[in-house]
């Protein structure tokens, strides 16, 4: 039996920030593999620079030399009104049933599920395990506390908080705008993504 994290996120473009929290995390949680899921395109609450083919080939490019981590285009094959972070780790525990899954996600969504913002917030506590990444400003032991659903469900292994231990925060809309304003953003990424950029003048 392994231990499985799910990290979705648009990763438009993927950075050396990702790839640095995904190890992390995984070394911290002792982690087997870390599956990188991109959103979808299709959901209204996320606008793609990019195409989403041009998105999954500088994910794999990313990850291509470490075989802890694994990609997933699950959530980017779906129509946007189908798509469920509580029917994603449902498909994910279908596909992995030996396997325990863990969903990452920073302490922002952790106050937005504790808030029912999200489909099914309450099966979606009840069900299932995070690895919630700590923000800057977010108190995660007081979001819990506040929250009826998430402390309810707040068992000691429903919820495994990780502060990261240094704050780099350089996120992908920053290197969107370095390469649409001519900056050079080379080492904020993976230098295979940083030349498939170039070549495909994308963000321009």
């Amino acid at each position: 039996m392994g231990k499985i994290g799910i990290y979705g996120s648009s990763f438009d473009p993927i950075t050396n920030v990702h790839l640095w929290t995904a190890s992390t995390i995984r070394h911290r949680c002792k982690l087997d593999k870390v599956i990188f899921l991109p959103c979808s395109s299709k959901r209204k609450d996320k606008q793609m620079q990019t195409e989403d083919f041009h998105r999954w080939n500088m994910l794999k490019m990313a990850i291509e030399n470490n075989d802890t981590f694994l990609a997933d285009d699950y959530e980017m094959k779906l129509q946007a009104w189908n798509i469920s972070t509580y029917e994603t780790l449902n498909y994910f525990k279908n596909k992995y049933k030996h396997d325990t899954i863990y969903f990452i996600m920073g302490a922002d969504l952790l106050i937005d599920i504790g808030k029912e913002k999200w489909g099914n917030s309450d099966l979606l506590v009840k069900e299932n395990k995070f690895i919630v990444m700590a923000r800057d400003g977010i108190n995660m032991l007081k979001a819990i506390s506040e929250s009826p659903i998430l402390r309810n469900h707040d068992d000691g292994e429903t919820f495994h908080l990780i502060d990261k231990g240094l704050a780099m925060e350089i996120s992908s809309s920053y290197i969107r705008e370095e390469f649409s304003l001519g900056g050079e953003p080379r080492y904020l990424l993976p230098e295979s993504c940083y030349n498939y950029i170039r070549e495909h003048s994308l963000y321009q």
